[in-house]
Order: C-alpha cells, then structure tokens, then sequence
C-alpha cells in the first residue's frame, strides 16, 4: 500500500493552491473559466483529472517499454477531457487519449503499438475512475 499526501489552502475568491510535504512545487487552483467566477489561464481540478490520465499513461508506458526492451525516439501525448451533466451532476465522462511515439525502427512497429495499448489497459489511474477512456495512439517511424 502506498499513500500519496496532498495539501489544499484557499486564497481568496475561487482560488487555492495544492501542495504535497513530498514535494517542493505547489500548484495553483482555481475554478475553470466556464463556471460562475471561474478563473482563466489557472490549473483546475478538471484539468488536473485529464493530466493524471495522461500522466499516468506516460508513466505506465515508460515501464512497460522498458521491460519490453522497445527502443524509442520520443513520447507525447495529448489529453482531452470531456465534462458532461449526467442525471443532473457534473462529471468526467471521457477522456480522449492520443498518445503519439516515435521510434526508428519500422520493424517494431507493431510491438510498440501493443507496448502502448498494453501501457493503456495496465494504467492504474486509468483504471481507478468510471470515465470512458479513448485511446488513439499514433506510432511514427522517423526518417
């Protein structure tokens, strides 16, 4: 078992910071934009969801290629997270994932296709929250 401590103190209006005694950076928090009194341009909780998916698949992959001895150039990926109103409650209905590797080899193409949707399937986030997840991933063989 392991736990992960986070701290939250309010400022003022609809604005907190978020920190962790394991840390050294705090994060800023605030209500999205497309709330009443919501505030631009600040990290939100429905960001910080679609980042812990997207985290997490990050994360996820690194191990599994690495056990899966997968040579690799570069990882990103995208992330989009989709609020809806279901039977009158807000909530994170689905999270879009396009993760995008490059590798050298076309030859491990495949491989690194089944190392990334094996990295979605065993992703503990991913796996800890009623959301859908859609998972578009993208190999690319650099010239």
């Amino acid at each position: 078992m392991h736990n992960y401590e986070v701290n939250l103190a309010w400022n003022h209006d609809r604005l907190g910071t978020i920190s962790s005694p394991a840390l050294s950076q705090s994060i800023e928090i605030a209500t999205p934009p497309e709330f009443p009194k919501g505030i631009e341009g600040v990290w939100s909780p429905e960001h910080l969801f679609a980042a812990a998916v997207n985290s997490c698949l990050m994360t996820t992959f690194l191990a599994v290629a690495e056990n899966s001895r997968l040579e690799f150039v570069s990882l990103s990926s995208n992330a989009i997270g989709r609020l809806d109103k279901v039977e009158g409650k807000y909530m994170m209905t689905e999270v879009v994932l396009r993760p995008r590797l490059v590798i050298r080899n076309a030859e491990l193409t495949d491989k690194a296709k089944r190392v990334l949707e094996m990295s979605e399937k065993a992703c503990l986030i991913s796996n800890s929250i009623k959301s859908t997840i859609v998972f578009e991933p993208e190999v690319v063989v650099e010239a």
